[in-house]
């Protein structure tokens, strides 16, 4: 008889969810399978202490279904301390659909989608994230009042990626008023990695104060589309990670700080939009305080796309937004001087906030 040995990562798979690293505890996931429309989602529920989840949708192609799992885990636990540590009354939930949006994504599956979001009772409510647009919102709308984001015509407040950009911005300059004295970017090599919609509104407002920026991206006409509005230049290298830079600005996928890039970096400042910018929270944290690069908490100075869409439940105005999503600014100061003064990362300083708020709310229940 021939034993079949299994490598630690194919263990991970072949585990219970339960026993996934990224389950943390997670409240609820919901599987969600439509054979007429071909919708394969997964919705991930990660925590309601402060409020009903609220996290965007995204449309990807995973590589497997495990692999979109555990993206769906780590997002939503993600969203989870974005609004707890920004003091809105969410949880963290979020949801993926496996899929080509750019060929596989229909009315009717995005229709069908929307009644599996409505069968949460409001447990859940989605947003728009990465392969989604402010009309599909739209057309979840029809079907359910659990969405947000959708068009400011309809009675929301549209796209929220100009307000994640200006808070990423705001988290960027209050991590160089700390590592430099100053917050002003002028001069200041930035490199930004990913131009979808945020990344392209960070170029905008970088380049209005004057940095130099330079641009990666994996799409090669939205690379010279976005040069020739802004002036920025394109990154023609084979190692980003190496190159001389004051700030680093991940603003695609997750995981890019990891144990092949790490060691290069070069930047003074990671500051992007990119959610889960650490592979690993805790290694890969603590080697970037040794090494002294300043990390602003990606959940931290991103969370202005929930900013804006938390608006449609709260109903404040533009004004509110704007004020909101400058005070990424003073809370990012604080929390990277907190963990100089506790001898901590900044990526724990910032989750020790966003958990107290938590403990917080579950005691007076």
């Amino acid at each position: 008889m021939v034993t079949e040995i299994l490598t630690p990562s194919e263990l991970k798979k072949v585990a219970p969810v339960f026993g996934q690293m990224s389950f943390d505890n997670h409240e609820q996931i919901v599987f969600c399978n439509d054979k007429d429309t071909g919708l394969k989602a997964i919705i991930g529920i990660h925590n309601t202490v402060l409020g009903p989840a609220l996290g965007g949708t995204r449309m990807w192609q995973y590589a497997s279904e495990w692999d979109a799992l555990n993206d769906v885990l780590r997002l939503s636990r993600g969203m989870t301390f974005k609004s707890a540590v920004t003091g809105l009354n969410l949880g963290g939930g979020k949801a993926v659909i496996i899929g080509d949006a750019k060929t596989q994504k229909t009315p009717e599956l995005m229709l069908r989608f929307g009644e599996f979001v409505h069968s949460l009772g409001g447990k859940y409510i989605t947003a728009e994230d990465v392969g989604m647009a402010t009309s599909d919102m739209d057309l979840v709308r029809t079907v359910t009042p659990y969405v947000t984001g959708i068009s400011e015509d309809k009675g929301g407040a549209g796209n929220p990626s100009p307000i994640t950009a200006y808070g990423v911005f705001m988290g960027m300059k209050a991590a160089a008023k700390y590592t430099y004295g100053s917050d002003v970017l002028e001069d200041k090599v930035v490199y930004v990695q990913g131009i979808g919609n945020v990344g392209e509104a960070l170029v905008e407002n970088l380049t209005n104060e004057g940095a130099k920026v330079f641009i990666s991206d994996i799409n090669q006409d939205r690379l010279e589309e976005v040069r020739d509005k802004y002036s920025a230049t394109i990154y023609t290298g084979s190692n980003l990670y190496a190159e001389q830079m004051d700030i680093y600005a991940p603003c695609a996928l997750g995981a890019t700080v990891n144990d092949d890039t790490i060691n290069q970096l070069k930047a003074k400042i990671i500051a992007g939009a990119a959610n889960n910018q650490l592979a690993d929270e805790n290694k890969h944290g603590q080697i970037l305080r040794e090494k002294g690069i300043v990390y602003a908490p990606d959940f931290l100075i991103n969370a202005g796309g929930i900013i804006n869409v938390y608006a449609e439940l709260e109903n404040y105005g533009r004004q509110e937004i704007i004020r909101k999503t400058e005070n990424i600014y003073n809370t990012t100061l604080e929390i990277l001087n907190n963990a100089e003064t506790n001898g901590v990362t900044t990526h724990q300083a910032a989750f020790d906030v966003a958990q107290s708020r938590i403990d917080a709310r579950k005691k007076e229940k």
